[in-house]
Parts: C-alpha cells; structure tokens; sequence
C-alpha cells in the first residue's frame, strides 16, 4: 500500500491533475447555457469524470510518448519516467485504465457523446506526436481542451448547437497562444532534436506576435459569443475582464524575459477561465 500510494501521488503529480482548471470552466459555461441555468446534478457529475479522465488519459500518455526526449531536455529530465519514478509500462497502463474510465462517463450521459468519445481520444492522444510533424502543434493542443465546451453541450442537450463552436474556437485560440509562448523555453532544444513548433520556426520575437495575433482572435471570437448568446452587462464585463488579464498576462514575459512564464502560464490562465464563468453565471442568474 504505501508503494501504490507513492505511485499514486507521483502520477498526479506527474499529469498535473490541478490544471484540468484551464478547460473545466470553459465546458461549465457552456453547461450553464445548454441548461439555461444548472443542469442535472448527475449530469454535471459525469461530464466532471469526463474531463478529468480525458485530461489525465492525455497528460499521461503524452509523458509515456515523449519519455526520451524529456531525458535529453534539461527542464524536463526530471519528470516522473526519465528520472525512474514510474515505468512506461505503469504509465502506459493508467493511460488505459483512465481512457476507458472517460468511455464509460460519455456512455452515462446520451449516445452521440459515446459515439463521439472515441474520435476526442484520437484528438487528445494524438497531440503528443504533433511537435514531430508540424509547427502548428500549438493549435492542436488548443484544440483538445477546446473541445471540452462543446462535449458539454452535447453532454446536456444530446445534439450540437453551432453556437458553441465559437466558444471551442476561443479556447483553441487560447491555449494555443500561450503554448507557443511555452515552447519559447525549448527553442535550443526544439532545434537540436528535430522538433517542430512555431518558435522554432520563425525565432522567439516572431513566435511572440503570432501568439499576441491568436489572443486578439480570441477575443474577437469571444465577442462574436457573447452576441450570439445575447450578453447583457454582466456578461460583456466578464469578456472585458478577460481582456484585461489577457494584457497583463503578455505584460509578464517578453521574448527577452521568460523568467516569469510559469506565473503567465499556469496561474492566470487558471483565474481567466474562473474570472470567465463567474460572470457568464452570473448574467444568466440576473436573466431568471
């Protein structure tokens, strides 16, 4: 017991389960305005075992796809499997074991989202072999947590509603500017293991605009969602809000200065999703 709850801490640690936060807010929105308001609590359960299941099936799996490449990279030697704290094989089987417990939560909640799980594995499986093929890894990545607002909406409503994919765009645009600001940390790296990604290509300034470019797309998709889902105030202060964060984000790193890209990163990206939410529930709680 003591070895399997080592095991067990050292693989959450290793997915870094707390940061399912990015998209989860993101698919409770479009959760909120499926049900127009709170859906059913069992509802919200299963699709709360989803994403998380799907999330740690991906975040492990990428570990086990890049095991060699993590040893040859300084920052990430010392992750769980290069530094001998997990075997491939173990890693590889929680993979599996979290991939058929996220099958099993879309079977909980209508057919469409059982029938669509296996093509969303494919997406969230596929992005770890991304850097291999193309720059734009980036915006495949964006691409797996943005397909959680729209899984959600499927979730409640058992059909897709169009709408919703502008908010997935949003997400993808997001997450896909700020991992091209990530990858700035492994351009030495990146060059000398035959790697793509967009620094890599174009150099770190360049790679700079592109990700301000997406972050200005976003918020134009993001405006475009709030007309579509007739915001009211609340909701076009949330969106405002965003904004703002969004700046003082790119005020923290410059293509000079990545000291402080872990704070941009992982910390505000986790409060603009909660920032987000809050006001969108709380435009529909003004609305009823």
């Amino acid at each position: 017991m003591p070895g399997l709850w080592s095991k067990t801490r050292t693989t959450l640690e290793m997915i870094k389960w707390e940061h399912s936060v990015f998209a989860l807010p993101f698919a409770l929105t479009a959760v909120l305005l499926a049900a127009r308001g709170l859906a059913a609590l069992r509802t919200i359960a299963w699709i709360l075992v989803a994403m998380v299941a799907a999330r740690s099936c991906a975040m492990a799996f990428n570990r086990w796809a890049d095991a060699d490449l993590d040893a040859a990279n300084p920052r990430t030697r010392n992750r769980a499997i290069p530094a001998g704290l997990l075997s491939r094989r173990f890693v590889l089987g929680f993979t599996i074991l979290t991939a058929l417990i996220f099958v099993l939560a879309t079977a909980q909640l209508n057919r469409l989202t059982l029938c669509l799980s296996p093509l969303v594995l494919m997406v969230l499986l596929g992005y770890s072999y991304m850097k291999r093929v193309t720059r734009w890894s980036h915006l495949v990545l964006g691409l797996a947590l943005g397909l959680a607002p729209s899984a959600a909406w499927i979730a409640v409503r058992g059909s897709l509603d169009p709408r919703i994919l502008v908010l997935t765009a949003v997400v993808t645009l997001w997450v896909g500017g700020f991992d091209v600001l990530y990858a700035c940390q492994d351009f030495d790296h990146d060059r000398a293991a035959g790697l793509f990604s967009l620094p890599q290509a174009v150099g770190i300034p360049a790679a700079f605009f592109a990700a301000r470019a997406m972050h200005l797309a976003m918020l134009g998709f993001l405006v475009w969602f709030g007309f579509l889902f007739q915001f009211r105030t609340v909701g076009w202060l949330g969106i405002a809000a965003v904004a703002l964060l969004l700046a003082y984000e790119h005020s923290l790193v410059s293509p000079r200065d990545l000291r402080r890209l872990n704070a941009a990163f992982f910390t505000m990206n986790g409060f603009i999703a909660m920032v987000f939410l809050a006001f969108v529930a709380a435009d529909l709680w003004l609305r009823s």
